[in-house]
């Protein structure tokens, strides 16, 4: 069982240039005190930036591991604030996002999440960072974190039990998906085991491994 130890919000902001135009992002969360309700696609008072990639129901909510954020902050040498760098709504301790298996499902508090799939970054990781080689970093490094669909809607707070109820057999994980689309592609195929993957995240992986 982990632990809860904070819940991030966002709207979006300009969190620097691309090609001389401002960029905007919801990547710079802060936490927040009290219970929140997680319904719909989302974390009351959380926000996306770009629909088409990010959010949805396969991408509810974004969970992120402090002794990963840790690690980071080692590697980085720079301080790592809980949700600021890395986006992540729910920060958790003594429970594995990273090692996760796809379709496991965690109650915290009175909602039921399952996990769903690694984030894969993009651009807005690298100018949060101020580092353009903050992508190959993040992908090496194999910390990738986890999106959660919401299986039952409720209320979360930091200090709320993260509960394993299920783990499916097939031993899929976070890990191994994220290694197979970012590192090494003869993985692909082994990820098809895990039925709980995303319907289009499993087209684009057919595909890639035909």
């Amino acid at each position: 069982m982990g632990e809860l130890l904070s819940v991030n919000v966002a709207r979006p902001e300009p969190i620097g240039l691309r090609r001389g135009q401002p960029v905007g992002s919801a990547i710079r969360k802060r936490p927040v005190a009290g219970r929140l309700r997680v319904e719909g696609v989302n974390v009351a008072g959380d926000q996306q930036a770009d629909w088409r990639v990010h959010g949805g129901p396969d991408k509810a909510v974004y969970a992120y591991a402090r002794e990963d954020e840790e690690w980071w902050a080692t590697e980085l040498g720079r301080e790592i604030p809980a949700g600021e760098m890395f986006g992540e709504n729910l920060t958790t301790r003594g429970i594995d996002c990273t090692n996760a298996v796809i379709g496991e499902r965690w109650r915290i508090g009175t909602t039921v999440l399952e996990v769903c799939q690694p984030r894969v970054p993009c651009y807005k990781l690298g100018l949060r960072f101020d580092d353009p080689l903050m992508l190959k970093r993040f992908a090496l490094a194999s910390r990738p974190g986890a999106y959660l669909r919401i299986v039952e809607e409720g209320e979360l707070g930091a200090g709320d039990a993260v509960e394993l109820l299920e783990r499916p057999g097939h031993g899929v994980t976070i890990r191994l998906v994220a290694d197979a689309m970012l590192l090494d592609e003869t993985l692909l195929e082994q990820t098809l085991a895990a039925p709980q993957l995303p319907a289009p995240l499993r087209d684009w992986i057919e595909q890639r491994a035909d």
